[in-house]
């Protein structure tokens, strides 16, 4: 995690390390990460007709490479530390990272697809839930709550707040409801580097942590459990699902804090920010 107010202002020309700073961006990376956000969102859209019972997640992975390529991009998560697809698939009980393959979506389940495509050197990082086919009311209400977690995030990024800030109205939001917060994973800097400081923790206590400052580009992904926020590791060492097997959602927006506020990268262009769509 990046040592308290540790900052470093970065050009695109500028070697950029994974060296424990927050990065501060000016306006071409803010362009970058408009286009890579972009692209991202409108990946996540195109596969809102395509995600219905009887296909797998395999033939999503598929898509999304395809989606990926077309745009004139690649996909970051392809290789990444031994990562062998193109996105990750979490379905039902899983929290992140599921890895796709024959799991074919049947009536009632619930899967994020998570999508980082890299273009011209900048990551464009997020994640949407699906509903497949008829949902029971307690899955589509834990998904409105992320999302509304997601979004309460979100409205405090802007300068002069806290890291802790964000974490602290998530937490607050999804316990209020009985949810549980998963702690093992959080948001994380980005730009051209797929994962940097700081680490954005979901739950957290207000006044904590890093300073937000104009120029810090970082992701919000907050993971809420239908029932405790216990995590258990797969032998595959990649996926990460809920202790008691309870359902899990999850919604991903990359953001730029700007001198008044935020910039969202990955809005749906659509409109297509959360279903049902």
């Amino acid at each position: 995690m990046a040592r308290m107010n540790q900052y470093q202002t970065v050009t695109a020309e500028d070697t950029v390390l994974r060296d424990g700073t927050i990065k501060l961006h000016g306006p071409e990376g803010f362009a970058g990460m408009r286009r890579a956000g972009r692209l991202a969102a409108e990946i996540l859209d195109a596969l809102v007709p395509f995600v219905q019972p009887g296909v797998t997640t395999g033939q999503i992975d598929d898509l999304v490479r395809q989606m990926t390529l077309d745009g004139g991009a690649v996909p970051a998560t392809l290789g990444y530390r031994g990562f062998a697809h193109s996105c990750c698939t979490s379905l039902n009980n899983v929290i992140c990272h599921g890895i796709p393959g024959d799991k074919v979506l049947r009536d009632g389940d619930i899967i994020n697809i998570d999508v980082t495509p890299l273009l011209d050197g900048w990551h464009g990082d997020s994640s949407r839930m699906y509903l497949v086919g008829d949902v029971p009311l307690k899955a589509r209400r834990l998904i409105d709550v992320t999302y509304e977690c997601l979004m309460l995030g979100i409205e405090q990024a802007r300068p002069g707040k806290r890291l802790g800030d964000i974490g602290a109205v998530i937490q607050r939001h999804a316990e209020a409801h009985r949810y549980g917060v998963v702690r093992e994973f959080c948001g994380h800097g980005l730009g051209r580097l797929f994962h940097d400081a700081p680490e954005v923790v979901h739950a957290a206590r207000a006044g904590t942590g890093p300073e937000l400052r104009p120029g810090m580009f970082f992701t919000i992904e907050p993971m809420i459990n239908l029932g405790k926020a216990g995590v258990k590791m797969l032998d595959d060492g990649w996926t990460a699902v809920t202790r008691d097997r309870s359902l899990s959602a999850q919604f991903e927006h990359s953001i730029g804090i700007t001198e008044d506020g935020c910039e969202i990268f990955t809005l749906s262009p659509a409109g297509l920010h959360k279903p049902p769509y």
